[in-house]
């Protein structure tokens, strides 16, 4: 499956566009990784703890998107888009990271 930003693909012809698809991720970041990475914004540096999560969480959401792109007869992506976003649960005990990737699956030759 080839995927790619741009709306076309060098050297290729897009025969067929089958819709665009998505695959969202919605998960919890705990309360130990929110209190380390609270630490690490305090302190200064990176926090390995949500650009792991962030990691895992996005290949997640692409794997999703391919998912059902496949699903639908496409053999690629074009005009793929990542969104992340972080937002507190309701209890202020933690937060929620929300992976949405998009993307316009067709038939290339």
């Amino acid at each position: 499956m080839i995927l790619t930003t741009t709306s076309t693909i060098e050297n290729k012809n897009i025969k067929e566009y089958r819709g665009i698809v998505f695959g969202e991720v919605v998960t919890g970041i705990d309360f130990v990784r929110d209190f380390g990475a609270s630490i690490t914004n305090f302190f200064g540096g990176r926090s390995e703890e949500y650009e792991e999560e962030l990691v895992n969480a996005r290949a997640d959401a692409i794997n999703e998107m391919i998912k059902k792109a496949e699903k639908i007869g496409a053999n690629a992506l074009v005009g793929v888009n990542v969104n992340t976003e972080s937002m507190p649960m309701a209890d202020n005990r933690g937060s929620m990271l929300v992976i949405t990737v998009s993307g316009t699956a067709v038939v290339i030759d």
